[in-house]
């Protein structure tokens, strides 16, 4: 089988390629930078350079690969400043609208029979019911402003692949993720600032999160590419956990002081109307659903056994 993987020289990127060429896959990394060429090939894909968001260099390099499967896994997400929150995902907004877009087009005209993308469930469910929700339950219908511009990408991404009649589309909602390459690996800026008392519990740190190793969420993929059907899949652990549980566990494992809680409004001064929703309103997500019909555990089951600091 012919995978074409866009956005191979990511978090996620660099844990799946090595697991699709391990188990025999034809793999086509597609990259915006030449620089990556050879650190993709030693991990025994093929290079494609390619802008995501240049519909003529996406099309050449469908019809370069040929795949029978794209795995779409473009973002651009750096460190995420809550008070510009929509500054943070602005060119991942535009690479789940235009990106996806692209890939849909050229993969229309090339006849990819399947079509898996990254999506997020872990910022995006409807605030409102109970603390954990499953793929039936709907995205946020009414965002805070600064998240409204991201969780309106994440639904194009979404009704654009799953209504894409003529492949079988699939729509992984992963967790927050932790583990290599990511903002919560160790030494990261999060971590950091945990570690030193700069991140507060906000008003009742009742904003519910769901975790997954990034390595979980590669194994996660690769079973969607060989047995999910049309649909979505929370891809997140088995402890979904409400900030004021999780945080101050962290701390400790850093060795550093329990964070001190701030009322809302204070949180909002200092983190925006984005960081008050992700500390106090934020809704985790069940894997029941991956695990049943994709066979799949996550080898981390819990961000406390999992998530190392050092």
């Amino acid at each position: 089988m012919r995978v074409l993987v866009a956005g191979a020289t990511g978090a996620m990127g660099k844990q799946l390629v090595p697991r699709l060429t391990g188990a025999g896959y034809a793999v086509f990394a597609m990259t915006r930078h030449g620089s990556a060429e050879p650190s993709l090939v030693e991990l025994g894909a093929v290079p494609i350079v390619a802008d995501a968001l240049d519909r003529r260099q996406v099309e050449a390099a469908v019809r370069e690969a040929k795949p029978d499967v794209i795995v779409h896994q473009l973002t651009a997400i750096g460190h995420i400043d809550t008070r510009h929150f929509d500054r943070s995902f602005a060119a991942t907004d535009r690479l789940r609208i235009e990106g996806t877009d692209n890939l849909l087009a050229a993969g229309r005209a090339a006849g990819v029979r399947r079509f898996v993308a990254q999506s997020n469930g872990a910022f995006t469910y409807a605030r409102t019911g109970g603390p954990v929700k499953t793929e039936q339950d709907p995205l946020d219908p009414a965002p805070v402003k600064p998240m409204a511009a991201m969780i309106a990408a994440v639904r194009h991404l979404e009704d654009a692949v799953l209504g894409a009649d003529w492949t079988e589309g699939i729509v992984l909602r992963y967790g927050a993720f932790y583990g290599p390459g990511t903002s919560m690996a160790p030494g990261s800026a999060q971590l950091d600032a945990i570690g030193k008392g700069k991140f507060p519990i906000v008003g009742d740190g009742g904003g519910v999160w769901s975790f997954v190793h990034v390595a979980d969420a590669a194994e996660a993929t690769v079973a969607a590419i060989q047995k999910g059907s049309r649909g979505v899949y929370n891809i997140v652990d088995d402890e979904p956990a409400p900030v004021a549980e999780w945080l101050p566990e962290v701390a400790r494992k850093l060795g550093a002081r329990k964070p001190m809680r701030v009322p809302r409004w204070v949180g909002r001064l200092a983190a925006g109307e984005a960081g008050v929703v992700l500390m106090t309103e934020l809704r985790g997500a069940s894997n029941a659903k991956a695990k049943r019909e994709l066979d799949w555990r996550p080898a981390h089951p819990s961000w406390r056994q999992g998530l190392r600091v050092s």
